[in-house]
């Protein structure tokens, strides 16, 4: 019923009134304002997405075709074609997480990106951190002993370790895709809502395994990277010196060499800290936000979002930035390149190479 105000009561319902309205309405702004659903995550990232599936299957794909013409002759050959093939995967959950973002995919579409696509795309990021890890532990091998050759032995276990990793990975996550099973036909959730009381607990287990394995891998790249740039400094100071005594000798030389410590080696380094590293320093106060939200206002975990999804995208460059390694460090990959697309190879044969300067033994399995 409607109360009946005196007329010295009225000025104060009114006031009431009004502020009831104003603080609703300032409520409604603020969680507009902390609303994800910006220009940020529904048109900047599906265009950047879009450019990287563009980018990216071409240049994997390209890259595919090229390595199914080299034979898996070094270590370094078995890790990049390992990385091929988990950029292809990676590459192919573009275009879903591109729908999803851009609030285009149905009902279905999002319910297929939380159960599968997702749990593709970070596997293969982390197959990716696996296999940069072997990768820096091969490049400090053949350059603290270069002369080291490589049996067929060897060749066999780095496949047999190749395929336990990616074997031991889909074990790890296939459980966070039978685990994401309860229905949902509203079209607003989160991937948490589809997840089981198991299933949640599941994927804490896998986001704690997948810490460990990019930590270990960051101190396995600092470590090997520390220990060829010492030999490359020794080897460009004996160079050095042995320049300079000739020079004092007055015996024919040849022009030092200023390249001699060659930077493409340091490549994976590079694309490692630029795609990878941000990703997991962002990773941990978004975490953080979400676990103990009451720590944190509205504003405080929209910029941690941002920054998490921000980061995201430079680990999905990785896709886009692998071919480099490819090329400027597989010289069998370059020659099978040029090959392939009747090109001259140029100033890019003095590249560096992909571990095969001592040839493979003959010795038997």
């Amino acid at each position: 019923m409607l109360r009946n105000y005196t007329p010295m009561e009225l000025p104060t319902a009114l006031a009431e009134v009004t502020d009831t309205y104003s603080n609703q309405s300032n409520r409604n702004q603020s969680l507009e304002a902390c609303s994800r659903e910006g220009a940020l995550k529904t048109i900047v990232f599906p265009v950047l997405y879009t450019i990287l599936f563009i980018l990216g299957s071409s240049l994997n794909g390209l890259a595919a075709w090229v390595f199914l013409r080299i034979p898996s002759k070094s270590h370094f050959i078995i890790y990049l074609k390992n990385i091929v093939v988990a950029d292809i995967i990676m590459t192919l959950t573009f275009p879903f997480k591109i729908l999803a973002d851009a609030n285009l995919a149905t009902v279905g579409v999002r319910v297929f990106v939380c159960r599968v696509s997702s749990v593709l795309f970070y596997l293969t990021m982390y197959i990716s951190i696996l296999f940069f890890g072997l990768i820096s532990i091969d490049r400090c091998r053949k350059t603290m002993w270069p002369f080291v050759g490589t049996s067929r032995r060897r060749l066999l276990h780095r496949k047999l370790l190749s395929a336990f990793i990616w074997t031991s990975l889909l074990a790890l996550v296939l459980p966070n895709v039978i685990l994401t099973s309860r229905l949902k036909t509203s079209g607003r959730f989160k991937c948490s809502d589809l997840k089981t009381e198991l299933g949640l607990k599941w994927h804490e287990v896998v986001n704690h395994v997948c810490q460990v394995i990019f930590w270990g891998n960051l101190v396995t790249v600092i470590i090997c990277y520390t220990l060829i740039s010492k030999e490359l400094y020794k080897s460009y100071a004996r160079t050095r010196a042995q320049h300079e005594a000739r020079q004092a000798a007055d015996v024919p030389h040849r022009p030092l060499n200023k390249n001699s410590i060659q930077a493409n080696v340091f490549l994976v380094l590079a694309v490692f800290f630029v795609c990878f590293v941000p990703f997991h320093f962002a990773r941990v106060p978004y975490t953080i936000s979400q676990t103990r939200g009451q720590m944190f206002n509205c504003q405080q975990k929209l910029f941690f979002f941002q920054l998490k999804e921000s980061t995201l995208w430079l680990s999905s460059l990785n896709s886009v930035l692998d071919p480099l390694i490819y090329f400027f460090l597989c010289k069998s990959f370059r020659t099978s390149l040029f090959n392939t697309l009747r090109l001259s190879p140029g100033r890019c044969r003095d590249l560096g190479t992909d571990s095969t300067s001592v040839p493979v033994d003959s010795t038997p399995i």
